[in-house]
């Protein structure tokens, strides 16, 4: 495969999964890791992708990727994580479900849950709950973000103010090696600390790609979460620090 040929493959694992190593690179299309190397140098050049040790990175996130690859992007994994989540959450509850298709996955193992209420500001998850009679759903005000049908904004927060749930569930875009929470736009990281100050537990739902991403706004710590539900062992010490910050983990299978 020449040169000219790798360069939107590799961009395109790096935008799927955040991250490209030299390496994996090197074995996927059968060439030398010095001509991986060669290629990322260019592709860091050009301004499409930003050198780090071992591999490269999409350049310093300013937005996310759309939101049906989103979607398609780790589609088992993230059933996995809805249904430990789910499991859970208890019948009875109030729960508030945030942006993401990962928290839609949530969605998706609520329907057989009894007698909730549940507060969003995903239309994707009110439309997904709309099959549960005994749900009682509730849909946050704000200005309609059209590219994930979310709602956003200080209207959203307001909305959020008057309850106290008894489980906020959030996802995030990217998770800092220090445990930082990071998303990419400001409106929504307003709605989810303000979630953190209004729940009695918070569950963050976020699978492994997560691990390898970066994002420029942050929304909270690992130590303000009460459990993490994911696909696979948090990376460095983070699984330590949780310990430290009586975080609960979960890795869902």
């Amino acid at each position: 495969m020449s040169q000219s040929f790798r360069h939107p493959d590799i961009l395109e694992i790096a935008r799927l999964e955040g991250k490209v190593m030299v390496e994996d690179l090197a074995e996927r299309f059968d060439v030398t890791v010095q001509t991986i190397r060669r290629d990322l140098t260019e592709l860091a050049n050009a301004g499409k992708l930003e050198r780090v040790h071992g591999g490269a990175i999409l350049p310093s996130g300013v937005s996310n990727i759309i939101y049906e690859e989103r979607r398609r992007l780790n589609e088992d994994a993230k059933q996995a994580i809805g249904r430990a989540c789910a499991a859970a959450i208890p019948a009875s509850a109030s729960v508030f479900l945030d942006i993401g298709t990962t928290t839609e996955a949530v969605a998706r193992e609520l329907l057989d849950h009894d007698n909730l209420m549940v507060v969003t500001n995903n239309m994707n998850v009110a439309n997904t709950l709309l099959a549960n009679k005994s749900c009682e759903i509730v849909v946050a005000g704000g200005t309609l973000r059209r590219a994930d049908n979310g709602l956003v904004g200080n209207l959203t927060v307001r909305t959020i103010e008057n309850f106290k749930f008894d489980y906020a569930i959030l996802g995030c875009s990217a998770l800092d090696e220090d445990g930082d929470l990071l998303d990419f736009d400001i409106q929504e990281v307003v709605v989810g600390q303000t979630l953190l100050k209004r729940s009695r537990e918070v569950f963050l739902v976020a699978d492994h790609s997560k691990f390898k991403r970066s994002a420029p706004v942050r929304i909270g710590s690992l130590r303000d979460i009460d459990h993490v539900f994911t696909d696979r062992a948090l990376p460095g010490h983070l699984a330590e620090n949780c310990g430290l910050w009586g975080t609960a983990i979960t890795v869902a299978a």
